[in-house]
């Protein structure tokens, strides 16, 4: 689907973000499922997804909150999960960073993942896209995204435990991240990050409060920098 207009930006937007439907249903029906058992009602849990409306971080505090962890624990813990929420609009700035402020204010409250993927690999395929395309095509892959969030969220924590543990839902959180990163293991550098940050949470699982996570996340970033940084150096012409 070629992009000529907004609309046709916004068209393509949604059609490239559809696939993340098939994962975003059980993902947020596991969601309100879990908090409802962990103690929140139906309408905490809806206002806790619409507030914070990013799914790692979700499950992060769920599960701390559910082992009775310290307050300041669970922020720190969904503040670290959710700090790559910072390096998506870094990236995404020098694309959208000319749009109104509304715009962008809008489009900083609707980053996810999914949305950020989509938008960052069609921006690349397609650098000639003017701003007002680049931010229709950005809305349009939130738009069957973040509803749905809500919608199945609300639904989970209505049905509550009723729903039988041999569907599996929680399949859906390894394969949405899978699915995600899969095709962003473009250099030695970001598989080097991957690799050491599963490692490392492997051998930190046992760390309280999950703090494992938090660690084996600054190993890989440590790790993917300093790759980078070697492979700047060996270029040709380099100085370093």
């Amino acid at each position: 689907m070629a992009i000529t207009t907004t609309k046709s930006a916004y068209r393509k937007g949604i059609v490239d973000a559809l696939p993340f439907v098939l994962v975003i249903i059980p993902f947020a029906s596991l969601f309100g499922l879990l908090a409802t058992e962990a103690g929140l009602n139906v309408f905490e849990t809806l206002t806790f997804s619409i507030v914070v409306i990013a799914g790692a971080a979700q499950f992060t505090a769920l599960q701390l909150l559910r082992e009775d962890v310290p307050t300041a624990i669970v922020l720190a813990s969904a503040l670290a999960v959710n700090l790559r929420m910072a390096m998506y609009s870094a990236s995404l700035t020098p694309w959208i960073g000319g749009a109104p402020l509304w715009q962008r204010a809008l489009a900083a409250y609707m980053t996810v993942d999914q949305s950020y993927v989509a938008a960052m690999t069609q921006y690349e395929r397609d650098p000639e896209m003017t701003v007002p395309q680049r931010m229709a095509y950005f809305f349009g892959t939130v738009t069957p995204v973040v509803p749905l969030w809500y919608i199945f969220t609300l639904i989970g924590a209505m049905v509550g435990a009723s729903v039988p543990d041999s569907w599996a839902l929680d399949f859906a959180i390894p394969i949405t991240f899978l699915a995600m990163i899969a095709p962003m293991f473009r250099t030695l550098a970001h598989v080097a990050a991957a690799v050491v940050a599963v490692v490392v949470s492997l051998f930190a699982v046992e760390v309280p409060y999950a703090l494992g996570l938090i660690i084996a996340g600054l190993a890989g970033m440590i790790t993917g920098a300093q790759v980078e940084a070697w492979m700047e150096r060996r270029k040709p012409g380099s100085t370093a």
